[in-house]
């Protein structure tokens, strides 16, 4: 189980980073502690469905996309 936490957590910090995202950013747009965030990213908790979503929504994806077991596309660049 740790395997998928740790997939989920690194996924998060990939697409947060790629959108030029702080740690403090992204916990106020999902508005979550970023003590938990900072858990989730280790791989080190269980996310709760509901900040999944609320992370998702705060990076423009989808909650399945934090699930997806294939490797998080870039998102292309604007023009």
């Amino acid at each position: 189980m740790s395997d998928v936490r740790q997939a989920v957590g690194d996924r998060i910090r990939r697409h947060r980073e790629w959108r030029g995202l702080t740690q403090w950013q992204l916990c106020e747009a999902a508005e979550i502690p970023r003590s938990t965030l900072q858990e989730i990213e280790r791989g080190s908790t269980d996310a709760r469905l509901s900040w999944l979503a609320r992370i998702a929504h705060a990076l423009g994806l989808t909650p399945g996309q934090l699930l997806d077991e294939d490797p998080p596309r870039r998102p292309p660049v604007p023009q």
